[in-house]
């Protein structure tokens, strides 16, 4: 393995897991035509954005295919920005870190890209790439995508609210969900092994557990990379996005993270290798996306899908929120 390729706390995440990934894992310094083709055909980009106080931010931005571009192999611009109402809105600025996901959730193929936002103007970003690699196709749940005509696919804001916990409405969303993304960063460090990221998981309905303002979120086995618990071993923010894939609706969570590798915690779920529990800082809710991904019953799939079974765990309490919707 090349070890110039991960930063110490993945590298120090890989030791606690007993090892890390083959050889570089696909890690590129540039993104390899096929990457900036894909990301070309994609009508949506998952970013993990760093807000001004230095908190991963988990979004999502939308478009016609072809709202992001890739004009050299370092170089992506992403047509689109969040609306006003979005946490992420202010965090996507000139010098900031950046972590790029997209996923075709047709052919579960999935491609990553992180750097640095170069430039911003009224239509989107222009993003410096630094590192690039591809995902397994592992516990991504098939799905269609279905999006209306012209330049509708964007986001309605709502009012927003504050308030100190997760309300039913946003446990029931959680408690559903079979994916959500996480946006964690490194420490501060120099070159591509530090910064922003965002990362997919994914299981079966319930298979992230709820109590009170506290997640418990199995890790199951994957690319031994570990770049989201290695970040969070040295910066334990974090920020969770889940998305309603039938109305499109979004759901934000800020919060700190804590990591049990204990063998004692996996056995509580089914197939997983280690747990860490997400405590709610705010969160905010996005109604209305106008575009939705179904999953019809006959297309579920998951990588490793006799793996995720339901559990019941014991999580903790915490404190403050805000809500969009």
């Amino acid at each position: 393995m090349d070890r110039s390729l991960f930063n110490p706390d993945e590298l120090a995440a890989q030791g606690l897991a007993g090892g890390g990934p083959r050889g570089g894992g696909g890690i590129r310094d540039f993104m390899p035509e096929q990457h900036r083709r894909f990301f070309a055909q994609l009508p949506y980009l998952f970013l993990g954005a760093i807000d001004s106080a230095g908190w991963p931010l988990a979004t999502l931005l939308t478009g016609q295919p072809g709202f992001a571009q890739s004009p050299d192999p370092v170089t992506l611009h992403i047509a689109a920005l969040p609306q006003a109402g979005d946490p992420a809105a202010e965090a996507l600025a000139p010098g900031h870190e950046i972590g790029i996901l997209g996923i075709d959730f047709s052919t579960r193929r999935r491609n990553r890209a992180n750097g640095r936002i170069v430039s911003r103007d009224a239509h989107g970003i222009r993003v410096a790439v630094n590192q690039s690699f591809g995902n397994c196709p592992q516990y991504i749940q098939l799905r269609t995508l279905a999006s209306p005509p012209g330049d509708s696919a964007k986001v309605t804001m709502n009012s927003v609210e504050s308030f100190d916990h997760l309300d039913a409405a946003a446990r029931t969303f959680v408690k559903s969900a079979d994916t959500f993304l996480v946006a964690s960063r490194s420490r501060a460090g120099s070159g591509p092994a530090y910064g922003a990221d965002i990362s997919h998981r994914g299981g079966r309905p319930g298979f992230v557990r709820v109590e009170g303002d506290v997640l418990t979120i199995p890790d199951f086995p994957g690319n031994h990379y570990f770049n989201t618990l290695g970040n969070l071993m040295a910066e334990p923010r974090a920020s969770l996005l889940f998305v309603n894939f039938e109305t499109g609706d979004l759901l934000q969570l800020q919060g700190t993270c804590e990591i049990d590798w204990s063998g004692t915690a996996a056995e509580q779920i089914a197939g997983a290798e280690r747990l860490w529990r997400f405590n709610v800082g705010r969160h905010c809710r996005c109604d209305g996306h106008s575009w939705t991904i179904h999953a019809p019953p006959q297309q579920r799939a998951f990588g490793m899908a006799s793996r995720m079974t339901n559990a019941s765990l014991r999580p903790r309490t915490l404190r403050n929120a805000i809500k969009i919707g």
